[in-house]
């Protein structure tokens, strides 16, 4: 019974292992995905063809706005200065470096908090570390898929708006690059914090069944001793296995 119970210990602790090993992979997967797309040029793109080979393309991102021609020689300009920017270019860049940020310290903290490293103390601490990492990946994550949504809304709304007169863009690939990695992010957030369900649980089952079988055993004992007490005193003889000392 005992080697059972460790076998399936042993087995429990390498599934979480694996689960953690898993999430993180895909944790900072995401992170590094997101982290990619801040210099990525092309938030948003353009082309106009000309009348023969001269075709133009315009593009722009979080930082500054190009048009490259069919030589490939691309000329761009700068934003101006951020109080000077348009509010939702503002809020995503924000939420960008947040997310960022997070997933930073969450690979940190997730790297102390795995079961696989030397570092953070008892399983109980590790797997609180674990779980903060976690948290940090899904804030990551939701920052960078609202960064990108609200990028992607604005364009969007001025590609089907009729009364937009300006020129008009479409996705850019850096907005799919950061959905993706917000999904990764999520993910293995999300699988971070679950895997820290099972822990200690078969420990604190065993210690319960020895408990109480070692507490029915002891009175049981001491009911039969009563007994056999009772008995010796009515028949007038020294109660069995017990010394002279018994009583003491």
């Amino acid at each position: 019974m005992s080697c059972g119970g460790n076998a399936l210990e042993i087995a429990s602790k390498m599934s979480n292992m694996g689960v953690e090993m898993l999430a993180f992979t895909l944790a900072v997967s995401g992170w590094i995905l997101i982290s990619s797309t801040i210099p990525t040029d092309y938030w948003k793109v353009s082309s106009i063809d000309g009348t023969v080979i001269t075709t133009a393309t315009f593009w722009s991102n979080l930082w500054k706005t190009c048009v490259t021609d069919s030589t490939g020689v691309s000329n761009c300009k700068d934003f101006p200065s951020m109080l000077a920017l348009e509010g939702y270019i503002q809020v995503c860049r924000g939420l960008m470096i947040a997310a960022v940020c997070l997933g930073f310290f969450g690979s940190i903290l997730a790297l102390v908090g795995m079961k696989c490293t030397k570092i953070g103390g008892s399983d109980k601490t590790k797997a609180r570390i674990a779980c903060l990492a976690g948290i940090h990946f899904i804030l990551g994550g939701l920052s960078s898929v609202t960064a990108c949504s609200l990028y992607a809304h604005r364009i969007t709304s001025e590609f089907f708006d009729p009364t937009y007169i300006a020129q008009k863009y479409e996705l850019g690939a850096a907005l799919f690059i950061g959905w993706a990695g917000s999904a990764l992010c999520i993910l293995g957030g999300i699988a971070l914090c679950f895997s820290m369900a099972g822990n200690g649980t078969s420990k604190r089952a065993g210690y319960t069944y020895s408990g109480a079988a070692s507490f029915i055993s002891s009175r049981t004992k001491v009911q039969n001793t009563a007994a056999d007490v009772r008995s010796a005193r009515g028949n007038g003889n020294p109660p069995k296995h017990f010394d002279k000392n018994a009583y003491v």
